[in-house]
């Protein structure tokens, strides 16, 4: 479940927009609808893709593309980048629980540097409307895992309430924390959301230090504390993991970057289909290195058919492996 938008990547020749715009570099910004198009218009000439987006159905697409089977929950508008949306999902073989409104879809002007760092400008539209009304406990049935985005911390009162509905279907848990600004603005309830309901959290270095004001190894310990899988990614060093007192260290994988957008949900969605399928976490972390060292190669979030084959192969290796 997650913001359902519609992400414009757009490859930026130099920062000077970031700057005459204040956008923090490498945050997410909450924008409204006429700066959304003001941006759009301002960025004219520029490289651009559209691909149905948000962190989570970047993490599904990525599920699915595995073989797994997959839904995703949102809102949408009734517009043409509703429809793209929606159809995007179908194409990627991705079940659509999505609900309407009048209002815009949302959509994300992702902003990607020269050292392919992305700051995101987001207009949410339709999406902030997903309601903990819209939620009902027959959605969460015959699913292995429920994963969340951290965005969606701006309605409490939702993640609560599908959080609890998911364990109440006995239904693994799992929160990424979107953004250091997010988390930074929301901490107490994260804490609290994550002890009561989460099983698995995933954080990069600053969202950890957002939560936990301390450096990756100390940050892990305190989330490990919270729930039953931690996971700490570390950019170029790779990841930590830690189960009980158990702690993994995964390396990253030597890859050239071009735009990291992506890399965090294509390493969750490698992470939670090798826990799926029952695999070592060390392996379970490999596939997830795997993939988001795979994405950052090229622009946008997504990977077309004939590398997800090649990516698919290694992984089945990677299984056969360890079985």
């Amino acid at each position: 479940m997650g913001n359902a938008l519609v992400d414009i990547m757009t490859q930026l020749k130099d920062d000077s927009i970031l700057d005459r715009f204040k956008f923090p570099k490498g945050s997410m910004t909450l924008i409204d609808n006429e700066m959304s198009s003001y941006l759009y218009n301002e960025t004219i000439g520029l490289a651009k893709q559209k691909a149905s987006g948000g962190s989570a159905a970047n993490t599904i697409h990525g599920l699915s593309h595995l073989g797994v089977e997959t839904s995703f929950m949102g809102k949408i508008g009734n517009d043409e980048l509703g429809k793209f949306f929606k159809r995007d999902m179908k194409i990627n073989g991705i079940n659509p629980i999505l609900f309407n409104s009048i209002t815009e879809t949302g959509r994300v002007l992702a902003m990607v540097s020269p050292d392919s760092e992305r700051t995101m400008a987001t207009y949410l539209g339709a999406a902030v409307e997903l309601d903990a009304q819209d939620l009902s406990a027959d959605i969460f049935k015959g699913y292995n895992f429920f994963y969340i985005e951290g965005y969606l911390v701006q309605n409490k009162e939702l993640i609560q309430k599908a959080l609890r509905l998911a364990k109440h279907s006995e239904v693994k848990t799992c929160i990424d924390l979107a953004s250091y600004n997010v988390v930074l603005e929301n901490i107490d309830f994260l804490k609290s959301v994550i002890a009561e309901y989460v099983d698995i959290v995933f954080a990069n270095e600053e969202e950890a230090k957002a939560l936990t004001g301390k450096a990756p190894e100390e940050a892990l310990d305190e989330i490990a504390e919270m729930c039953e899988i931690a996971v700490v990614k570390v950019g170029p060093k790779g990841s930590l993991i830690k189960i009980g007192s158990e702690i993994t260290v995964v390396p990253a994988r030597l890859t050239k970057s071009i735009d990291t957008t992506g890399a965090g949900d294509l390493y969750a969605a490698g992470f939670l289909y090798g826990i799926g399928k029952g695999l070592p976490v060390t392996v379970a972390g490999e596939i997830g290195s795997i993939l988001a060292s795979r994405v950052i190669e090229d622009f946008g979030a997504k990977m077309n058919e004939s590398t997800w084959e090649v990516l698919r192969r290694e992984i089945q290796s990677l299984e056969i492996a360890n079985s």
